[in-house]
């Protein structure tokens, strides 16, 4: 791909509710948000990564060290908590950070690799000027129904196999990417004419809850042997 300057966003904060300490909290061996970090650095296409974070000291004291390719941004006080829009960080750190083309993930995306990373800024690059932004997505083939029972996709009547159903696209917030310009068209990470970006499915946990945590833990155990 082009030389293009992609800076990659890393939003991370000290607090989390559903799995306390998390973004801190070793996983498999190492802090968890060192598994995307180290993911992000080992793509040379990415210029640097941006962390903006009101938990500067716990990055230190888990031995994170800002470089050229390393910026820790201390995250404004009219931006923290746990009810501020992301987008309103993102504004932020598109403001504070000039660069042709950005990506957003989360520290709660672990498993994301770098090839999938790689892979994901190839078709961003490939889809303009057709599509301003990409967003990455679980595929789903599955039979879906309402909570009074009602199919959403299929006629029960006609047992289709799922392979052959209609595929669904279940956004999964592993990895964004956009410009300056389509952000500021929506105000969002997602611009106006969006493509979708399928991620491998072991790489596509998104850690919320405490069941999430287990599984990726797992994951990252049976992938490292």
């Amino acid at each position: 791909m082009s030389k293009k300057k992609i800076v990659a966003l890393l939003p991370m904060k000290a607090n989390s509710e559903r799995v306390k300490g998390k973004n801190f909290r070793p996983l498999a061996g190492k802090p968890l948000f060192q598994w995307i970090l180290d993911a992000l650095l080992s793509v040379d296409d990415i210029y640097c990564v941006v962390i903006n974070t009101d938990a500067k000291e716990i990055l230190i004291e888990n031995g994170l060290v800002e470089s050229d390719r390393v910026i820790i941004r201390q995250r404004k006080s009219d931006l923290c908590g746990d009810f501020v829009s992301m987008n309103l960080i993102l504004d932020d750190d598109i403001e504070a950070v000039e660069a042709d083309a950005y990506l957003m993930t989360h520290t709660t995306n672990p498993l994301i690799s770098s090839e999938t990373i790689k892979h994901a800024l190839k078709e961003y690059e490939n889809g303009l000027p057709k599509y301003d932004s990409l967003f990455s997505v679980n595929k789903i083939q599955t039979r879906f129904y309402r909570a009074d029972m009602s199919p959403v996709n299929h006629n029960p009547d006609e047992l289709v196999r799922t392979q052959d159903l209609e595929p669904w696209f279940e956004e999964n917030s592993c990895l964004y990417m956009f410009s300056r310009d389509s952000f500021s068209k929506t105000s969002a990470r997602i611009g106006k004419s969006p493509q979708i970006f399928v991620t491998p499915p072991l790489e596509s946990i998104d850690i919320d809850e405490p069941e999430d945590w287990a599984m990726a833990e797992a994951i990252a155990i049976y992938t490292s042997n």
